[in-house]
């Protein structure tokens, strides 16, 4: 920015400023409206998450579920909500990506910093479309198809507290 004058640079700095502030109102707007619906790998079970990951709608397609142990239907239910998270947190992680960036027209206005681990959990993002690459979120998609051979119901009846 050699050769600018002072005054300038601050109306650089402040077209960039408007323009990232303009940015993050399209980024608010578009993602307050976002959801994402995902079916389970059997379709026995739908699920949409809210831009938070929050579960926004749980539907249960067919009549599969009703003859499915409660074990597996959970485990539907988790593998769909889980999956939808995912999806979610990367269209979230999308949409903001570019507010990290660096200024390249102030070099002095920084991008902002986000922890998206943070945000998301440690888990959510540690995947990239589906790859089974060692990270933690593909350990717990591996966790997630023994869920289905692990977990017991307890008979009905049983009272113990």
């Amino acid at each position: 920015m050699s050769g600018t004058s002072m005054e300038q640079r601050i109306a650089q700095a402040m077209a960039e400023l408007e323009a990232v502030q303009a940015a993050v109102a399209r980024a608010e707007a578009e993602l307050g409206d976002a959801s994402v619906t995902v079916r389970s790998k059997d379709r026995s079970v739908e699920v949409t998450v809210g831009p938070q990951g929050e579960l926004a709608s749980l539907r249960f397609l067919g009549s599969a579920y009703r003859t499915m142990e409660g074990a597996v239907l959970a485990a539907a239910v988790m593998e769909a909500a889980g999956e939808a998270r995912t999806r979610m947190a990367r269209q979230v992680k999308d949409t903001l990506e570019p507010l990290t960036r660096a200024s390249s027209v102030v070099p002095e206005l920084p991008g902002i910093e986000v922890d998206w681990g943070k945000i998301f959990g440690p888990d959510v993002l540690g995947e990239e479309d589906g790859e089974d690459d060692g990270s933690a979120a593909a350990r717990r998609r591996r966790g997630g198809r023994r869920l289905r051979d692990e977990i017991d119901e307890d008979p009905e009846g049983d009272d113990r507290a």
